[in-house]
């Protein structure tokens, strides 16, 4: 009796850097992949089939991972739904060697084997090994010597007065020609009156306080694909920026040169020079002032951890000094980017949150009810995100179709006038939403696999108290990262609640056994 072949679901994956020529009938992704499907083909007999589901990354470069198309497949990968991929080339699949050890690790994990269709090597051999490191070597070559040759490029431009491309700034427009800036007359007002509002306030976040008030955001573009990026209210960081740029007295900044550009200005150069010194008189002031960033050695043990609820971003570890005793905070991030009126809680004493965080860790050790309840709440909480996130997906695929149905309809009518920008357009739409649709599978996926086990957290609490006070501040801080994914801080009802991370509970809960295990 003949012992039947074991069946090999095969996925093919192809990438083309830039999305010239994909508009055609038949392009360089449908090449890579008929060389695939004809691979596949020819190993019939030792049980290989191909999958109707397409990975194709039309304009996408391999020095990266952010890939809409490849995120499906290592999501499909990580699910258990294929044994193979099949590239046509190695650089297809990455162009880095670290972000190929990430895929390998992956697809060692799950079984899945790799091939290239015209670069013949086994995986499951040292051999096999060394030739794809040769090949990835060469392909990551390539990709840095492309990228050392844009740089000199766009050096060489700067260095004379060119504008050698970017996201377009305030004030300017980019020419027809898409070669140099031109003045946007109603932005470049905008401009000027936000420097003289500077030399009235002297203050950074009163300008911004006045701004929002205004209803004046920073630069509101459209791409060549027709993809809107709009302006965002300013910050203090973003107020800084256009108060500093020297595009706005006819100069161009690369690095830390500035040389003279070919485009006009818009600020006189005495106005400019004036802010510069106000700037630089109040960023020495400010070295005295309250409420400063502390440096990371010195950081609190709820840095990256405790988040503003009612802003929706994170606290920082800060300090001010009264003679000689300093006291220490956290501080609201929207608060000190746009002034301490945009939030309703500013601050919190260090000392006492840290104390209350602590405390709560030590009082779940002794009470198994609240640990079974914060399971069980974690597990609710997880139930309802992957809900909210899967009809998010639903309804990214569905508007995807959607555009895909009317991008094809487009391609049979090429020659109507107003086509092919349109087609470009929806190209472009078609991207992002995929994108977009990885991303989201990608993150179910993770929350799928990330579920708070009652054992493990009882077992990382238990351990928990013992080895806390022997701890230096970086060890103690290592661990709440560990065993925290994040703590909240709820202005309107004064509560802090503590959200805890299920990959880290297991491994705190495999390293925290003795104080000298904890790596600093």
């Amino acid at each position: 009796m003949v012992e039947k072949k074991k069946t090999i679901r095969c996925a093919i994956y192809t990438r083309k850097s830039t999305d010239e020529g994909l508009e055609q009938e038949f392009n360089s992704l449908d090449a890579q992949r008929m060389a695939g499907e004809n691979y596949i083909a020819s190993q019939t007999g030792e049980g290989w089939v191909c999958l109707p589901e397409q990975y194709n990354d039309g304009g996408y470069t391999g020095g990266n991972m952010e890939r809409p198309a490849l995120k499906r497949l290592m999501a499909d990968a990580e699910a258990g739904k294929l044994d193979c991929i099949v590239v046509y080339k190695v650089d297809r699949l990455s162009r880095s060697l670290m972000d190929f050890a990430k895929i390998l690790g992956v697809l060692e994990k799950k079984e899945v084997s790799f091939v290239s269709v015209t670069q013949h090597f086994n995986t499951t051999n040292s051999m096999g090994r060394l030739t794809l490191n040769i090949l990835l070597s060469f392909a990551q070559f390539e990709r840095e010597v492309i990228s050392e040759r844009t740089r000199d490029k766009i050096a060489m431009a700067r260095q004379q007065g060119k504008w050698s491309g970017g996201i377009p700034v305030l004030g300017y427009d980019i020419s027809p020609e898409g070669k140099g800036l031109v003045i946007n007359d109603a932005e470049a007002e905008q401009v000027r009156r936000t420097f003289e509002l500077y030399l009235e306030h002297h203050s950074l976040l009163a300008v911004v306080d006045e701004l929002d008030r205004r209803g004046w955001t920073n630069k509101t573009w459209v791409t060549k694909k027709g993809a809107l990026h709009q302006g965002k209210p300013y910050n203090k960081n973003s107020l800084h920026n256009l108060l500093t740029n020297p595009l706005y007295i006819g100069k161009i900044r690369h690095h830390k040169e500035v040389y003279e550009g070919e485009h006009e200005g818009i600020i006189e150069n005495a106005v400019f020079e004036k802010v510069q010194r106000i700037l630089r008189q109040n960023s020495r002031a400010g070295n005295k002032l309250l409420f400063q960033p502390t440096a990371k050695k010195n950081g609190g043990i709820l840095n990256g951890i405790l988040r503003c609820k009612s802003c929706g971003c994170g606290m920082s570890h800060s300090y001010s000094k009264k003679q000689t005793k300093r006291y220490r905070y956290y501080v609201c991030q929207n608060a000190q980017n746009r002034g301490w009126s945009n939030c309703p809680h500013p601050s919190l004493p260090a000392d006492e949150i840290e104390k209350f965080v602590v405390e709560e860790i030590r009082n779940i050790c002794q009470d198994e009810t609240l640990i079974r309840e914060i399971v069980q709440q974690s597990h609710s909480a997880h139930k309802a995100e992957i809900t909210e996130y899967t009809k998010q997906y639903k309804l990214a695929k569905k508007e995807l179709a959607k555009r895909q149905r009317e991008l094809d309809s487009l391609r049979l009518a090429v020659h109507q006038p107003d086509t092919a920008a349109r087609i470009d357009a929806l190209q472009e739409q078609v991207k992002q939403m995929e994108l977009k649709a990885a991303d989201l599978l990608a993150h179910i996926t993770e929350i799928k696999g990330t579920v708070l086990d009652a054992e493990e957290l009882a077992g990382a609490c238990r351990k928990f108290n013992p080895v806390w006070d022997t701890l230096t501040s970086k060890e103690q801080w290592r661990i709440l990262k560990l065993l925290l994914e994040r703590v909240e801080f709820d202005a309107g009802d004064s509560s802090i609640s503590l959200c805890f991370h299920p990959v880290g509970v297991k491994l705190l809960n495999e390293e925290l056994t003795e104080p000298e295990n904890v790596a600093s």
